[in-house]
Formats: structure tokens, C-alpha cells, sequence
């Protein structure tokens, strides 16, 4: 199994991004993804959950409304679009699935 996040860098205030997870070694279609991020000195913390389907969305209360999650099932990618980014939203983050998690992607919001 393998996950591969892209897509991070460094941003100011208000910026966008958009994460990438390619996933491959399973079947991807049929899971839930789930992105993650861990802040310096922090935990790491669910930000954004998709079901198998695209049709079941859950965010944490930090991101609603800034962040959207969706899926290529033809493709085996999972995405996280990141609107009105701030400083707090600095962090490495991963994608997931099953049980298996992605090597991380670091995002930097900064001035």
C-alpha cells in the first residue's frame, strides 16, 4: 500500500492550496479517505473525511467552510482544497486510509 501526498508549500495569509493523495495497493474505491495534519509540538488531528462514494463529507470545526474534501475514484486520489489559509493552518499534513498513512506533505502559512 501506498500513499503520496503533494501538493504543499508556503503560502500567506488568505492563499490557497490544493493537496493530492495518490493512493495504490488496495482497493481504493471502496474505503474512506481522511486527511490529517500535525502542527509543531501538537497532535496530529483529523481535518477532513470523505466516504467511499464522495457522498459523505465530515469536517473538524477549524476548516469548515475553508477546506473541501473530494475524491477520484478512476484516478485512486484523494484531494483536500484549502481556501482562506492562516497562520494556524501551518502544519505536515497526511492522508489515510484503512490503516495505512501517507509520508506527510508540509504546509506553511506565513507573511
Amino acid at each position: 500500500v501506498h500513499l503520496v501526498e503533494s501538493g504543499g508549500g508556503l503560502v500567506q495569509p488568505g492563499g490557497s492550496l490544493r493537496l493530492s493523495c495518490a493512493a495504490s495497493g488496495f482497493t481504493f474505491s471502496i474505503h474512506p479517505m481522511s486527511w490529517y495534519r500535525q502542527a509543531p509540538g501538537k497532535e496530529r488531528e483529523l481535518v477532513a473525511v470523505i466516504g467511499s462514494g464522495g457522498g459523505s463529507r465530515n469536517y473538524a470545526d477549524s476548516v469548515k467552510g475553508r477546506f473541501t474534501i473530494s475524491r477520484d475514484n478512476a484516478k485512486n486520489t484523494v484531494y483536500l482544497q484549502m481556501n482562506s489559509l492562516k497562520p494556524e493552518d501551518t502544519a505536515v499534513y497526511y492522508c489515510r486510509s484503512i490503516t495505512y498513512w501517507g509520508q506527510g506533505t508540509q504546509v506553511t502559512v506565513s507573511s
